[in-house]
């Protein structure tokens, strides 16, 4: 139930966020009487701001638990909305997104994890994999919602309507089901026997991105998150390109949400009897074979380039929560998740920007760029393989 519960909260946090952009973009844009790279601009500058705060705010998991920072989220995407939506000129907005970016930090996937792992331990990795499932929707629910509040009460009333929810379903679920304080004892690595942390090292007492393991686990999500957003952003574009008619692009594109579902339903009930790191090398695969189905059959392999990629990247976000849990155990989770974090919000944040530069360059052959970044994935995964702990 409590998985279930932070998994609405989750499509709820990630629908009036980063699904909110796509559809309130242009009208926001048009009404400030300012470009949509600006717009964008704020929503970059949103995700480099969570960079920097996410590793605070997994230490703060850590030794608190989840309740708090969770619930305080809500009030937090509640006042950056409730700005968006009253803003009339450049600089509120950018504030506005930087109060989202704060929300971002402490409210969306690697919190709602840290949390979970505060609470369960080693046994999280069947929740987290819940709570990506159910959070999976966020742009399934998001988009069509906020298209049509936008198209029939404008964009402002739609930032209201999010802003509203956040402060009474999320704020309700955050506080009635994320467990109270850190069930999981905090025990220094040196003085916790095998049997309660089966899975610690002495790294996990002190989580560093100058780690071998934690930086290619930095590397392997930095990637993931390029490849995630730059999909998100020009995918239906670049099937366009490749002669794919309009319509039949943006139905192969709405595919995606339920190939991710899919592949995170697969996982919580078959893949949660192998290793992560098995599923993670499988997954990896996934856009290779997708990128160059379109690009060898073209247009035929429109509707299976999206399932593939859907599918592998569906299991390979939820592998940043369970990945790290597997290898290092649940001490100082929130931390570690917070350095991971880091460079993949950054590569998020120019994710759009770059992979378009390179759709201008190159065209549809741009998609090589991602499967080269898919292909270093699961070598980094492969290089993993020393690294594994017993779950």
């Amino acid at each position: 139930m409590v998985s279930v519960m932070l998994g609405i909260a989750q499509t709820l946090g990630w629908a009036s966020s980063y699904y909110l952009t796509a559809i309130i973009a242009v009208p926001v844009a048009r009404d400030l009487g300012i470009s949509v790279t600006w717009f964008f601009g704020a929503f970059s500058l949103s995700l480099l701001l969570s960079a920097g705060l996410a590793p605070m705010a997994g230490k703060w998991v850590d030794r608190h638990g989840g309740r708090g920072i969770l619930a305080a989220s809500n009030l937090v995407f509640a006042a950056g909305l409730g700005l968006l939506a009253f803003t009339n000129n450049p600089v509120m907005l950018f504030v506005a997104w930087l109060v989202l970016g704060v929300a971002m930090t402490i409210g969306l996937f690697e919190t709602a994890f840290a949390a979970l792992t505060r609470a369960y331990g080693m046994a999280a990795r069947g929740p987290i994999t819940m709570v990506s499932v159910i959070g999976g929707f966020g742009g399934t629910i998001g988009w069509p919602m906020t298209a049509w509040l936008d198209a029939n009460y404008g964009w402002r009333s739609a930032c209201l309507v999010w802003a509203s929810l956040q402060l009474t379903l999320g704020l309700g679920l955050h506080l009635l089901f994320v467990p109270r304080g850190v069930r999981v004892p905090v025990v220094p690595v040196q003085q916790a026997p095998s049997t309660v942390m089966p899975a610690a090292s002495v790294q996990a007492a002190a989580p560093s991105l100058l780690d071998r393991t934690m930086l290619l686990l930095a590397y392997i999500f930095a990637s993931v998150w390029f490849i995630t957003t730059a999909m998100a952003s020009h995918l239906p574009y670049i099937l366009q390109m490749s002669g794919v008619p309009t319509a039949s692009a943006i139905f192969a594109c709405a595919l995606i949400g339920p190939a991710q579902v899919t592949a995170r339903m697969i996982e919580f009930t078959i893949g949660r009897h192998i290793h992560p790191l098995i599923s993670a090398r499988l997954a990896a695969l996934a856009h290779p074979a997708a990128g160059l189905a379109l690009l060898l059959f073209g247009p035929v392999a429109a509707i299976l380039c999206t399932v593939l990629h859907g599918f592998g990247n569906g299991i390979l976000t939820t592998a940043k929560g369970t990945l790290p849990l597997a290898i290092f155990g649940p001490q100082s989770y929130g931390k570690r998740q917070g350095l991971i974090s880091i460079p993949a919000r950054c590569t998020q944040a120019c994710a759009p920007l770059a992979f378009g530069f390179f759709i201008e360059q190159w065209g549809v052959y741009a998609l090589l760029v991602s499967i080269g970044l898919s292909l270093l994935i699961l070598a980094a995964l492969l290089a993993l393989s020393g690294e594994e702990r017993p779950r």
